[in-house]
């Protein structure tokens, strides 16, 4: 079932253009949805969705991410892991980005993905799975303990306090907070 041409296992043609996703979109119809192979809830089916190995391989990497103290290797890291990462980005301590489909994120130059911040690109759903990219913009701020979710655009200059859940776009400059977040 994703071997066709449409499979997730490549995220490649999954919202390639990282540079201006369209503001008139949500981030629902920034995501790709997959069904679940058979019967139970698709995180039992992760296997289908994305290879063990790579899963393992990213995982490893996410780790040192999140533990090294060193920004410059964080972010060299997490490009070779595919992440777009630009210059200046400072990387929280144990901050965690998507270990499935990391390659769908996008952190514009002087970000800031502070503490403990997860950054997901995938949602494990019962009858489906989703893939977004999640694009911040520059010199955006996620604050401690944040979590974005896929296809979320958090606009320049914008700020995310400390905790939140992002489930919609954030525009640029703008402040939100809160699970939702919403703005300040």
């Amino acid at each position: 079932m994703f071997d066709s041409d449409d499979s997730p296992r490549d995220a490649s043609d999954a919202h390639r253009d990282s540079s201006s996703p369209d503001p008139e979109q949500s981030r629902h119809d920034r995501t790709r949805t997959y069904p679940t192979p058979g019967p139970g809830n698709s995180l039992r089916a992760w296997t289908e969705a994305r290879s063990p190995l790579l899963v393992v391989r990213n995982y490893l990497v996410v780790w040192l991410v999140r533990v090294a103290p060193s920004l410059r290797l964080k972010n060299w890291l997490l490009r070779r892991l595919g992440a777009t990462i630009g210059s200046g980005v400072s990387w929280g301590l144990e901050a965690t980005s998507d270990v499935f489909w990391p390659e769908l994120i996008s952190v514009g130059e002087d970000a800031i993905v502070g503490y403990d911040a997860t950054i997901l690109c995938h949602e494990f759903l019962q009858e489906e799975y989703r893939l977004g990219r999640v694009t911040i913009g520059e010199r955006a701020m996620i604050g401690a303990g944040a979590v974005i979710l896929p296809g979320v655009v958090v606009g320049a200059d914008a700020r995310v306090a400390a905790n939140s859940l992002v489930s919609e776009d954030v525009p640029p400059g703008t402040t939100v907070a809160g699970v939702p977040a919403t703005e300040q």
